[in-house]
């Protein structure tokens, strides 16, 4: 199955950044909040769309993402006493503003509320993407990224290792690559071709049933001898990883 033009600059966007992220938009703005959500998933990112204040601190407090995009000026509660309200909550969230309100001293409220960048309208997409990106880089190279968790799946980086319940489970060397790649994207749909690229370096999809050999085994190892599956297919379109929803 080939991909389609979007998927594949997905795809490409996913091998340098190594990561697909789930994004929350908060953004009034219907044409600009369209653009913005067709743009990030073209690219490989979940994103969820919130219109107004208080939705998106809902979201933010109840529900995961790696980052949220939210708008200054918006309907119910405003994008600053929405970031002020999850710092207050010690919700670490990274978040990015994207505002008109180009005035240096509101920049600086923004950033003082806790902000960690500031976007002005109107802006390059390309420009989105960089920020997020070192946004998110900030934020994982201050975190201990030496062991993944799932559930009660364990993934140890340093030891090359993975336990279930703290039973120690044997992987061979892709079997553990693949793990790697499906946890560090844990609850994203990761395709077919997105494997083939990651864990065995093909730049194309060669008619090789490869992935899903490799796939059954690591099911028959990590889900098999446990009552609660973690590997999900998604019918047509590739793998996911998660715990019970």
């Amino acid at each position: 199955m080939w991909l389609a033009e979007s998927e594949r600059r997905g795809v490409m966007f996913w091998i340098k950044a190594e990561a697909l992220m789930k994004i929350l938009l908060a953004e009034d703005d219907l044409k600009m909040a369209e653009y913005l959500c067709a743009g990030l998933s073209e690219h490989g990112h979940s994103v969820d769309h919130v219109t107004d204040g208080r939705d998106a601190l809902s979201y933010c407090l109840y529900h995961d993402c790696d980052i949220a995009i939210v708008d200054r000026m918006m309907p119910g509660m405003d994008g600053l006493s929405v970031v002020k309200a999850l710092r207050a909550a010690h919700k670490e969230l990274p978040v990015l503003f994207l505002t008109a309100m180009s005035e240096v001293d509101d920049r600086v409220e923004g950033l003082s509320a806790g902000g960690d960048d500031y976007l002005i309208k109107p802006f390059h997409f390309s420009e989105l993407l960089a920020r997020i990106k070192a946004i998110t880089r900030r934020k994982h190279d201050t975190e201990d990224t030496n062991s993944l968790d799932v559930h009660d799946l364990h993934l140890d980086l340093l030891s090359r290792t993975a336990s279930r319940q703290g039973k120690l489970i044997k992987l061979q060397s892709k079997e553990f690559a693949l793990l790697e790649v499906l946890m560090r994207n844990a609850g994203h749909v990761i395709t077919r071709t997105m494997l083939l690229e990651r864990v065995w370096n093909f730049n194309f999809e060669p008619n090789t049933s490869v992935v899903e050999t490799h796939m059954s085994r690591l099911r028959s190892k990590i889900d098999k001898p446990f009552d609660t599956p973690l590997i999900h297919t998604i019918r047509n379109t590739g793998y996911s990883i998660h715990g019970p929803r």
